[in-house]
Order: C-alpha cells, then sequence, then structure tokens
C-alpha cells in the first residue's frame, strides 16, 4: 500500500473566460518512507502538486489519496499529513516549545504530558533542545528551519510534505541541511514529498525524482535513471549542471553520420538501427560536458573547437567552446591548462552519446551503459 497516491489528478484554475491547466493526468505513487523529490522549472505546477495532497487546493479531476483513503474532500488536519513550509511561518510572539506544541493543541485531544514529550522528543532529535523557550526572533535561518521542522515532526504523520524548505538560506547552510535532512528521514522512516526548483537539491535527496513542467509529469525514475536515461531532451537539459549540450544536426543515412559542415558524428551500427525506426531526417545529438574528451588527432567523432571562456573550478574546469554556430561546454580535469582563444580538439565518445527526436524531443536512444565497467556493487 503506498503512503500517498494522485491517481489521473488534474487541477485548472479559471481566470475569466481562460482556463489555466496548473496540472494535468497526473498519476504518482509515493511508497512508504520513500524520499520523493518534485522538480521543474518555476511555474510547471510542483507547489500545486503539492497543496493538492495537502488540501491547500481543490481537485479539479482526479483522486488523491493517504494510505488508500480517498482525502479528496478531506480537510488539511484530517489529512494525517505535516507540511513544511518554505518561509517557516512561525509564530513570532510563541517561544520554540509554543510553536512545536501549537498544531497539537488545536489538532488532537493529547494531554499537556503527552504533547510536551512529543515536543521534547522532537527537539532532541533535531537538536535545538536548549532553543525551546526562545523566541523565532532569537533564532537563526537554519534554527528558524529545525523548528518548522520539529512542528511537523511532532505530528507523526504518514506523510511529510516540503516546500522549498531550504531556499531561504545561504549556500553553506543549504548544503549542511541538506545532510540533515537526508539523516532525519533515515532516522524517522517517514514518506517524504519535497518540492524543489534546484535540481541539484533533487539529484542529492531523492530516492526518486519527478520531472515536471508545463504541469505534465515528464519522467520519475532514480536519479541516475534519470541522469544517463533520460526519455526526452526536456529531461536531459534539466537534470544535470551544467546542461547537457544539444547538437541540432542533419542525418544522412547513407553516410550513417549526422552533420551540418561543423560538426560531422559517425553513429553506430546499433545507433543505425534505432534511427531507422525513428524514420527521422535530423537528429538532435546530446552529450553532457563531463563526456567530451580532449582528443590528440582527427577522427569520425572529433570536432575543432575554439576556447572562448575558461572557468576554473579547482578539480575540474569548464571549458566553453564555440564549434561553428554551436556553442559547448565541456567538463577537464582542473590539471590542464587551457587559455582563452585557444584552439583545441574534442571528442564525441560513442558510448555517451544521447539522441532526440527533432520534432517530440522524445529519446530515439541513450548513452551506452553496458558498453562500461562499472564499479563493484555499482548499478543503474
Amino acid at each position: 500500500m503506498p503512503a500517498a497516491a494522485y491517481n489521473d489528478v488534474s487541477k485548472v484554475f479559471e481566470d475569466g473566460n481562460d482556463k489555466i491547466v496548473a496540472v494535468e493526468d497526473l498519476s504518482i505513487e509515493i511508497q512508504d518512507g520513500e524520499f520523493l523529490v518534485l522538480v521543474g522549472p518555476s511555474g510547471c505546477g510542483k507547489s500545486t502538486t503539492l497543496r493538492l495532497l495537502a488540501g491547500l487546493e481543490t481537485i479539479t479531476e482526479g483522486e488523491v489519496t493517504v494510505q488508500d483513503k480517498i482525502v479528496n474532500d478531506e480537510k488539511p488536519k484530517d489529512r494525517d499529513i505535516a507540511m513544511v513550509f518554505q518561509n517557516y511561518a512561525l509564530y513570532p510572539h510563541k517561544t520554540v516549545r509554543e510553536n512545536m506544541a501549537f498544531g497539537l493543541e488545536m489538532t488532537t485531544s493529547l494531554s499537556n504530558e503527552e504533547i510536551g514529550e512529543r515536543v521534547h522528543n522532537a527537539a532532541e532529535i533535531l537538536d535545538i533542545t536548549e532553543l525551546l523557550d526562545r523566541r523565532p526572533n532569537a533564532l537563526s535561518g537554519g534554527q528558524k528551519q529545525r523548528v518548522a521542522l520539529g512542528r511537523a515532526i511532532v505530528r507523526k504523520p504518514s506523510v511529510f510534505l516540503m516546500d522549498e524548505p531550504l531556499s531561504n538560506l545561504d549556500a553553506k547552510l543549504r548544503t549542511q541541511m541538506r545532510t540533515e535532512l537526508q539523516e532525519l528521514h533515515n532516522e524517522i522512516g517517514v514518506a517524504t514529498v519535497y518540492v524543489t526548483h534546484d535540481q541539484t537539491e533533487a539529484m542529492t535527496m531523492g530516492d526518486r525524482i519527478a520531472v515536471l513542467n508545463a504541469g505534465e509529469l515528464q519522467q520519475i525514475g532514480t536519479p541516475l535513471e534519470l541522469y544517463h536515461q533520460p526519455v526526452n531532451e526536456f529531461v536531459a537539459g534539466f537534470i544535470g549542471s551544467p546542461s547537457m549540450n544539444i547538437l541540432e544536426l542533419k542525418y544522412d543515412q547513407a553516410a550513417g553520420t549526422a552533420t551540418d559542415g561543423d560538426v560531422t558524428y559517425k553513429f553506430t551500427e546499433d545507433q543505425l538501427e534505432k534511427l531507422a525506426e525513428a524514420g527521422v531526417e535530423h537528429v538532435n545529438i546530446g552529450i553532457r560536458p563531463e563526456d567530451i574528451e580532449l582528443a590528440d588527432g582527427e577522427g569520425p567523432r572529433t570536432v575543432t573547437a575554439d576556447v572562448s571562456v575558461v572557468e576554473p573550478m579547482g578539480e575540474e574546469s569548464y571549458l566553453h567552446l564555440n564549434v561553428g554556430r554551436h556553442e559547448l561546454t565541456a567538463s577537464i580535469d582542473g590539471d590542464y591548462i587551457v587559455g582563452n582563444d585557444q584552439q583545441i580538439r574534442v571528442e564525441l565518445p560513442e558510448s555517451r552519446v544521447h539522441a532526440f527526436h527533432p520534432d517530440s524531443g522524445e529519446a530515439i536512444f541513450n548513452r551506452n551503459r553496458d558498453s562500461e565497467e562499472l564499479p563493484t556493487g555499482a548499478a543503474l
């Protein structure tokens, strides 16, 4: 039994005579103990999706369930969920203890002793026992976030909902809180639905990631599945930083290549079979920055590139390259010295290349993971 589920759910907002589809025909099951991340660009419908489960938005079509119970018409307090908001939503006149206890006092018949015990236990888990008698204006951003988490933990819900809870923190604290949230989730083991626009957060935190765009679910899977086997060009470009390079080329079936004069890529036999099934005259070739390799000479998959900008990152460097009309980003070992305006040759290795339909954006083939040796215990 899933902890929660969306079954063919749609949400349509009406603005005068216009109808705005925020979520369209969404079906997702959130398993018990799972950390599911909803990710996508601004306006893609991810926060609306979360609010539909929370009961803060009404459902236009479909069903939302919690523990196999349809909750479409249930009030938020009766859905057995707890939500952590982006802005913490703490009462400034109440102490930390009072903030954490308030929800239980309003929605349960627990005794003061039971509520106090829950608050104390949650404070110990979050290491904020020394803050219980302070008010929010005496807390740092990270401490306020822990209090907001504590207020959710004391509810002992079936599902935690988190709407961009780290977006108000500085970069260093966000990294720290990501780790703490993962440790907290492992300790408590409650299903969590987490909304973010930050794909790095999604990749590092999620057991599974659901990628949304324009209200539609594009793909759901583990971080590595989305990274190495994107179902379409949107997912390929959204997941990963820097994003995947895309080359729009003409397919020369007779020569078994994709080219535009500036770039020529020669396909393998397996790749040609998949292109034949797709029946395309043009193809969009994708390759991630770290998969582009420096080349010593010419080959069927090498190109000449002009280096426009070098971004040293320490362990690696990002090269921004001009290849005719194409702009590529390559990630190379930081020990290599490459200067601006230098001309280099790079290779697009056959096992690392993706291909997408030029019209639908659907993947024709993804990189060939079978040809690579993975470390012991590694799996996709």
